[in-house]
């Protein structure tokens, strides 16, 4: 008796048809979780948002500064692979960690100012010195209270407002008693960067200076310190690749624990 809608083919054996749809769905699921997990890890990697596993990233990143050791947020050494002008390579040495601490004395009154918005959970700091110990930096993870859109909205003015090159706004270094960074203090800042991250409650700042305790009566931002053709005495001693340099890869260690820290099993 033909079949329905007029298919005189066999019907296939019982359940083998059924069976290999169904493996192969199961394939299709496992590959389509792989990539979307895949994307999501390197979008975050990379510094771009996702809707999948954005909150989760977000939330897992707020309490990085009391689950992560210290050496995995501030490795004892960092290497910058062209990091330098001219794309030489550069290493750094941690030489100081300051204690965790709150935000009170660790801006200037303007950036406090600028950064009140989204609070201060805690604030994490390290400071580094180069191969040969002429230049310090400072790199500082502030751990916000603030959620995406209080993120999104500080990033904004930053970048509108232009408040990353104002001389005004530069971070604080930390100046590490018996280190060569013992002079390093508020008149010796030379470069600095701020980046506020808006995939997770965290603003990434540096800012470095020569080791002798020399004061710099023109500080410059690391954006600008690093154009081609730059003369100022901060571009010239490469100290905005400094501070852009290993503020960049401190980062990128911070992506990379969130990243470890959300992929581990509950």
């Amino acid at each position: 008796m033909p079949h329905a809608f007029g298919d005189d083919r066999p019907l296939p054996p019982p359940g083998g048809r059924v069976r290999r749809q169904t493996v192969a769905a199961a394939a299709c699921v496992v590959l389509g979780l792989g990539l979307i997990g895949g994307a999501v890890t390197g979008s975050w990697l990379a510094g771009d948002s996702t809707d999948a596993g954005e909150r989760g990233a977000f939330a897992t990143a707020a309490g990085l500064w009391h689950n992560v050791p210290v050496d995995q947020l501030f490795p004892r050494t960092v290497t910058g692979t062209g990091a330098g002008p001219g794309e030489a390579d550069r290493t750094w040495t941690r030489i100081a960690v300051a204690p965790d601490a709150d935000c009170a004395d660790a801006f200037d009154p303007l950036l406090r100012k600028a950064l009140a918005p989204v609070g201060c959970q805690r604030l994490l700091r390290a400071t580094y010195t180069d191969a040969t110990q002429s230049h310090v930096t400072t790199v500082g993870l502030l751990f916000t209270k603030a959620d995406a859109a209080a993120m999104r909205a500080l990033q904004a003015r930053f970048e509108d407002e232009g408040l990353r090159r104002r001389t005004d706004l530069m971070p604080r270094p930390y100046a590490a008693k018996g280190t060569v960074a013992a002079g390093f203090g508020d008149a010796q800042r030379a470069s600095w960067t701020v980046s506020v991250l808006t995939d997770a409650p965290v603003v990434v700042y540096a800012v470095s200076g020569w080791a002798d305790g020399r004061a710099v009566d023109e500080p410059q931002p690391a954006a600008d310190a690093m154009r081609s053709g730059a003369t100022t005495a901060p571009a010239q001693a490469g100290l905005g690749h400094e501070a852009k340099g290993l503020a960049d890869r401190v980062e990128r260690g911070l992506r990379k624990s969130v990243v470890a820290a959300t992929e581990q099993p509950s």
